[in-house]
């Protein structure tokens, strides 16, 4: 007898096609591997007891579990405060002036000072628990991925095209709708590229934020960071080999299973009236759109999304008087300017008091002229990394199918912990007897020089279909397509990607312009090898002022180049 009576086919094909029996095991065991690492990151833990960690293989794939979802935790986190920070920073004035300086000063401290800081308050708040120690770590992550995501959408709302803001307000929405409709839409793209850089760039701060030295003991918790440091100081070089190939297979994986398909869904907010020639894809898209459990599911943030934007709409229509325009009392922004100014005022006295009291003008004048070799180092690099990137960064975001290709590998590139190749440069330095000055500079690129390559393939990613076509047709070719047409088109990214990669490129310093393997240490005059130095001396004073110097040469330099950038952009250079 057939079976077609009992199972008819189309009812099996529909089945197949829905796939819903094959992904639930496949969510059962994603919940299953979460809920062991969750109840473990809340286990009881007194400080001074030792957490098990081994160098056994066996252990790596469970470390690389814990990482990753620490890195994931930690990206939730600065998605929410990029969407905060943006908002208030593009859309209030008052706002913007404390909330960009502010976050250029964030940027430009050293990650371990975070550490430093962040430790003692959250095992103060849960004492006896891990729970504390893992904030603490989260803490570091969040510091090493949310400064790129909060510049990349914040340059997204300041340029949005105005025909899309015209028709913002043909139609009356809401700041909350705006945000919803028009903005977040818009942005991302962009946002979703930046997420994979600021992913990628945790990796390189995974080692401190995993191995953390407080009350005078070090604690390791579970993770291949904390990994990777027990082979250093095992110098087992075996174990890095599998710990970076451990990170590969875990890049590999949240590329295929996150990133891809996220990007492939995000092209329908591609700003174009046509279609895209080459729209990314991913198999695990296509395979989640014909499930049916999926589809139900992800339509329930769309419908409370949709559901709040009918108490938050606005109340009147466009031929209200509320619906016109008013200008800000000028009273409230002088006063907020002469609030502004007396801070500095203040900060200036009291930055003045401490030099004088703390460690002399002599000396501040020295770490002054430092700063000034790191700044020359930074610029050139910036540079340099700009004529290499950019180009292929253009070529890569044009092209959707080699995108695909080099996306997993360019984000392995990006994670990979530059600070594993700087025994690499001082055996090389040593040997061909070379000059720590200059040949120690490239190190502060190496990790940084990725926001660069992100961004402008963001940015080229978006340019529209029609505006390609367009140049094709003209015969636009060589410097005239790129001065016509490519370099408006990724300039504000660039910029965004230049002023992170500025602030990273500083905070590298620290570690890049005073390299060490063994007894043989290197370090080249600058900025950064001096807070190393007196970091090792103990010589708090010091420190501050290095840290402090760094931060007046991060907010010149973001003021006087990369924020006129930006308004240049901002004015002219977008579409």
């Amino acid at each position: 007898m057939s079976d077609r009576r009992f199972f008819p086919r189309p009812a099996v094909e529909a089945a197949f096609n829905r796939w819903d029996w094959a992904l639930l095991p496949l969510v059962l065991a994603v919940l299953v591997l979460l809920a062991l690492a969750a109840s473990q990151m809340a286990r009881p833990f007194h400080l001074g007891e030792p957490l098990p960690l081994t160098l056994d293989v066996a252990w790596l794939p469970y470390y690389l579990l814990r990482t990753t979802l620490r890195m994931f935790i930690a990206l939730a986190a600065s998605v929410v405060f990029a969407c905060v920070f943006a908002v208030l920073a593009a859309k209030v004035r008052a706002a913007e002036k404390v909330l960009v300086p502010l976050l250029d000063i964030l940027q430009s401290i050293p990650i371990l000072g975070f550490q430093a800081i962040a430790v003692a308050p959250f095992i103060a708040l849960f004492p006896g628990n891990l729970f504390g120690v893992e904030l603490a770590a989260l803490f570091a992550i969040f510091t090493s991925q949310a400064w790129n995501m909060a510049f990349s959408l914040y340059q997204s709302l300041r340029t949005v095209p105005r025909e899309l803001e015209e028709a913002s307000r043909i139609f009356q929405l809401s700041g909350w709708q705006r945000f919803w409709r028009l903005e977040l839409p818009f942005a991302m793209p962009g946002l979703l590229w930046n997420m994979m850089m600021s992913m990628s760039g945790g990796w390189f701060f995974v080692v401190a934020s995993e191995a953390i030295s407080v009350a005078g003991q070090d604690i390791k918790l579970p993770g291949v960071g904390s990994y990777i440091a027990v082979a250093i100081q095992a110098r087992d070089l075996g174990a890095i080999g599998w710990a970076i190939l451990g990170m590969l297979v875990g890049i590999l994986l949240y590329d295929q299973l996150f990133f891809r398909p996220l990007l492939a869904w995000a092209d329908r907010f591609r700003f174009e009236e046509a279609g895209s020639e080459q729209a990314p894809q991913s198999w695990l898209l296509t395979w989640l759109r014909r499930t049916q459990l999926l589809a139900r599911l992800g339509e329930w943030p769309g419908r409370w999304i949709t559901a709040s934007f009918a108490p938050l709409r606005k109340t009147y229509d466009g031929r209200s008087i509320r619906a016109r325009p008013r200008a800000p009392n000028p009273l409230w922004a002088r006063a907020w300017d002469a609030l502004l100014a007396a801070l500095v005022l203040f900060a200036i006295w009291r930055l003045v008091s401490f030099i004088h009291t703390e460690v002399g003008w002599g000396e501040a004048a020295h770490v002054f002229r430092l700063g000034l070799y790191t700044l020359a180092r930074v610029l050139v690099l910036i540079a340099v990394a700009s004529l290499v990137w950019v180009p292929i960064g253009v070529w890569i975001g044009l092209n959707p199918r080699i995108a695909g290709r080099v996306q997993a590998v360019a984000q392995f590139l990006a994670a990979f912990p530059s600070n594993l190749v700087f025994p690499v440069a001082v055996l090389v330095i040593v040997k061909y007897h070379l000059d720590p000055d200059l040949w120690l500079s490239p190190l502060i690129i190496l990790g940084t020089q990725w926001y660069l390559l992100f961004n402008v393939v963001a940015g080229a990613s978006t340019i529209p279909t029609e505006l390609r076509l367009a140049a094709q047709n003209l015969g636009l070719k060589g410097w005239l397509a790129w001065k016509r047409y490519l370099l408006p088109a990724i300039f504000p990214s660039f910029v965004t990607g230049a002023i992170t990669a500025s602030g990273g490129s500083w905070n590298a310093s620290i570690v890049a312009e005073y390299v060490s393997w063994g007894d043989t240490h290197l370090q080249a005059a600058g900025l950064g090898s001096y807070i190393q130095q007196m970091t090792t001396a103990g010589d708090f004073p010091r420190i501050a002022l290095g840290i402090g110097v760094m931060c007046v040469f991060v907010m010149a330099l973001n003021h006087w180049v990369w924020r006129r950038l930006y308004r240049i952009a901002e004015e002219r250079m977008h579409f």
